[in-house]
């Protein structure tokens, strides 16, 4: 399975990764992205690449867990 991590100090709440996998991410109160499943079930799998991949700050990174 994935799992995507992200780098708080990198985010700068743009919201691409929520508008793009919103069951994935969303954005917490102070507008830092934040992920809804540890790890990625398998069906969503594309939707976190997608999300990752939208991130302008590379502050998203999915890896095998």
């Amino acid at each position: 399975m994935k799992s995507v991590t992200v780098d708080e100090n990198r985010c700068e709440g743009h919201g691409l990764c929520q508008d793009t996998a919103p069951d994935i991410f969303e954005l917490n109160d102070d507008g830092v992205a934040v992920v809804l499943h540890h790890p990625i079930p398998p069906a969503l799998t594309r939707q976190a690449e997608a999300g990752v991949r939208v991130c302008p700050v590379a502050a998203l990174r999915i890896a095998e867990s």
